[in-house]
């Protein structure tokens, strides 16, 4: 097969170099003891990170909130929310981050806001204000327009919780029977997109090194090809270029071929977006909702999957994106399930993470799946975290530190954790996993390290797919070989390629090179130079 990708992305190298690591602030280290987690937790557990070799950390929203929606639903972009600490708690996590050489990124939920936020406050009276999206009546689905309570009268559009009104960003089309659409030049669209730059450039200045952009597809309504939304985020990016060449934005859009090169620096395979993602770790347990596809994934213990869809949609990204930016490639996140997920164990996700550290993709790793926490069944909805089907809460339970009272996260009584701890006694735990170089955490520190010391592994080489079944191969540039076999049963692969060349092993768990070719027993990978 050809080489997918050759260029180096056009981004700040510190991001084309980076591992990412995603924190959830409230289930992550609680410093003050009232069983929900906090930004001085955070500061207080970088030593974690920095052994880990994370270089940059992601906050999911910490910003002041009613919390109707675990903080996606914003009531102050400017302010930390008190529960988490203070401004001046994220500016010392920022300096302390960077003597780790961790960068710190936050949250921007730039689609809507609290119905709290002072903006809707003021537009639910004032018929003149278009910071929002209203209606004198209702002309869509019930669930989109919400009555308004504000002297103003009529529906205001939301976004989906009815607390979080959409802001007005536009339509792409005008339409005669909505004679209240805006076009996206029109005064109130433009006082929001200067609102999205005031409130970045404040957190710039503070030091934070750039977003995850919430739902960054969703502004501009009514928008085919999401032409116009596309031409925002350009807009932003060249302000970023300007006047903050080394922040960066990553979208969640899930559609890399279009948002990269719209502006942003890189974006999410996702699991509700296409089946890249959902191809790879979605074995049809945990969190399921409309997205699932009901097939099986590569990284499944029966070996029933194969990689011929991901590589498919990773070929179409890499072309459209053309070296401009990165895709990233989650473990999980908030709204999608653990790896430690229903049949898939923690003995299995050393391979997973062996793909995800020597593939050139942006690794971003969920917290608690570098030790294999897994998702929890059966937990009550928090702060909006049941959507329909889709159970969330499975994967936003407290980081298990140690074997301790509260596992460590928390001196609180149980009672009052954010949610409960996993009860599974042989939960896993940090500090008995430094103790133990064959655990799932011991294997992540040793497959960063090699990314870190191999550039070869990194965003900048091109990758060859050799097979899309068990085991998966593929070579990084021309001399280094990776091999992952995730199933149970043991795998075997001709490879020409290596016929007369001596594979020599760098990392290697369970798989040979020999000859021409590669033999891996199950829930095995290699990482060989040619």
């Amino acid at each position: 097969m050809a080489p997918l990708s050759a260029r180096q992305p056009a981004v700040p190298s510190w991001l084309a170099d980076a591992v990412l690591y995603q924190i959830y602030p409230q289930s992550f280290a609680d410093s003050n003891g009232d069983g929900i987690g906090d930004l001085p937790g955070v500061t207080a557990r970088l030593d974690h990170l920095a052994a880990l070799g994370v270089t940059a950390l992601w906050l999911s929203p910490c910003f002041s909130s009613e919390f109707g929606d675990a903080g996606y639903d914003v009531a102050d972009y400017l302010t930390i929310a008190p529960r988490y600490g203070s401004n001046q708690d994220l500016v010392e996590l920022v300096r302390a981050a960077g003597e780790h050489g961790i960068r710190v990124l936050l949250d921007l939920v730039p689609g809507h806001t609290s119905h709290r936020h002072p903006w809707f406050r003021h537009a639910a009276q004032d018929p003149t204000d278009d910071r929002y999206i209203w209606s004198e009546r209702i002309t869509a689905p019930v669930h989109e327009w919400i009555p308004n309570q504000g002297r103003r009268g009529g529906f205001y559009r939301a976004n989906f919780y009815p607390i979080q009104p959409a802001l007005n960003f536009g339509y792409a089309r005008p339409d005669p029977a909505e004679p209240w659409r805006s076009p996206v030049d029109a005064p109130g669209p433009r006082a929001n997109r200067a609102a999205l730059r005031e409130v970045m450039a404040h957190w710039f200045d503070l030091g934070v090194a750039g977003f995850r952009v919430d739902m960054a597809a969703s502004l501009v309504k009514d928008d085919p090809g999401h032409l116009e939304t596309a031409k925002l985020w350009g807009e932003m990016r060249g302000w970023l270029d300007r006047e903050y060449p080394d922040r960066v934005l990553i979208a969640e859009w899930g559609d890399p071929a279009r948002s990269v090169p719209a502006g942003l620096h890189a974006d999410f395979f996702l699991h509700f977006a296409g089946r890249g993602l959902r191809s790879l770790w979605d074995n049809g347990t945990g969190s399921q909702g409309s997205w699932a596809h009901g097939e099986p994934c590569y990284f499944d213990p029966e070996g029933d999957g194969s990689m011929a869809e991901f590589l498919t949609a990773w070929r179409s990204a890499e072309a459209a994106i053309e070296g401009r930016g990165l895709v990233a490639l989650p473990t999980a996140n908030h709204d999608f399930s653990r790896l430690a997920c229903g049949p898939r164990t923690r003995e299995q996700l050393a391979c997973a993470f062996a793909f995800l550290l020597t593939w050139p993709g942006l690794p971003v790793i969920y917290y608690g799946d570098e030790i294999g926490m897994r998702y929890v069944p059966g937990l009550p909805d928090k702060e909006g975290s049941q959507f329909g089907t889709e159970a969330r809460q499975g994967s936003r339970t407290p980081m298990q530190w140690d074997q301790g009272p509260g596992a460590g996260f928390s001196g609180a009584a149980p009672a009052d954790f954010y949610l409960p701890l996993d009860p599974d006694p042989q939960r896993p735990d940090v500090a008995a996993q430094r103790l133990d170089p064959d655990s799932p955490l011991g294997h992540v520190q040793r497959l960063i390290r090699l990314r870190r010391d191999t550039p070869e592994l990194g965003t900048g080489c091109a990758v060859t797919a050799l097979s899309d079944g068990y085991p998966f191969a593929y070579l990084r540039g021309e001399r280094h070989l990776v091999v992952v076999n995730p199933r149970r049963a043991p795998a075997e692969l001709a490879l020409p390629q290596l016929a007369g060349r001596v594979a020599e092993p760098l990392l290697v768990h369970g798989v040979t090179a020999e000859g021409a070719a590669v033999r891996a027993r199950g829930f095995s990978y290699g990482v060989f130079r040619l």
